[in-house]
């Protein structure tokens, strides 16, 4: 089932509504037109996330992120305003994304998905790194990339085990579903492509770490666990 989104958006003709955009990406959506509404709601109901679009209610939004962070502290807050509004309500912290109009609906459901708890059997999260492995989509801050299924297996691999560096010759039988390990560098290639997918520098790459004459590790901190055998963790 997807989120549960509370979408504080007002009446103004002359800017966007994100309520049928939501609404036709399956959130559980609920709309109120003011921050006392949405207060009242949220001493209801708490859902995974609250949207402010303060630029349909002439409006920063200040007031309204406050009144929530006040009483619901964890609670992520995506904030949408005019061009024009006091850029420095950004360096207040009191939303976890703000975006400036004009901007696409797919760019706020980027800016959405990595503050939204991972609720779908299919959607693995590590970190801000997400895989969709129905559709195929990685998610990375505000990155999307559209992957192979091939790639999908390879990256699955290696976020099911984060930190862990995994043997070239395992993650191979892993991804192209053989005992056969005789040439690698498909492999290797592939990394490569994933990489690339994933925004990483090339040469200096963060995540997808290369642990030489060994194999390959997702590095979301600076621990270095020990080498395992993949096949003998899920075959004991």
């Amino acid at each position: 089932m997807k989120a549960k989104i509370l979408l504080v958006e007002g009446k103004r003709a002359d800017r966007p509504s994100f309520v049928a955009g939501l609404t036709r990406k399956g959130y559980q959506l609920t709309t109120v037109p003011t921050g006392a509404r949405a207060i009242a709601h949220l001493e209801q109901e708490k859902p995974d996330m609250v949207v402010i679009n303060a630029a349909s209610m002439r409006t920063s939004g200040r007031r309204i992120c406050l009144s929530v962070r006040k009483k619901y502290r964890e609670l992520p807050i995506v904030l949408i305003l005019d061009d024009h509004d006091d850029e420095n309500i950004e360096k207040d912290g009191i939303a976890n994304e703000i975006l400036s109009l004009p901007f696409t609906l797919q760019k706020l459901l980027n800016r959405m998905r990595p503050l939204l708890p991972a609720q779908q059997k299919d959607l693995i999260q590590v970190g801000s790194l997400q895989l969709d492995t129905v559709h195929r989509v990685a998610y990375l801050g505000n990155r999307q990339a559209r992957l192979t299924p091939r790639l999908v297996v390879l990256l699955q691999a290696l976020m099911e085990r984060p930190g862990i560096v995994l043997p070239r010759e395992d993650l191979f039988k892993i991804v192209w579903e053989t005992d056969y390990t005789g040439d690698t560098r498909s492999l290797d290639v592939h990394v490569s492509w994933l990489r690339k997918a994933l925004g990483e520098d090339p040469h200096n790459p963060q995540m997808i770490k290369t642990v030489r004459g060994i194999g390959y590790r997702l590095d979301l901190d600076e621990a270095v666990p020990p080498v395992i055998n993949i096949e003998k963790e899920e075959n004991p």
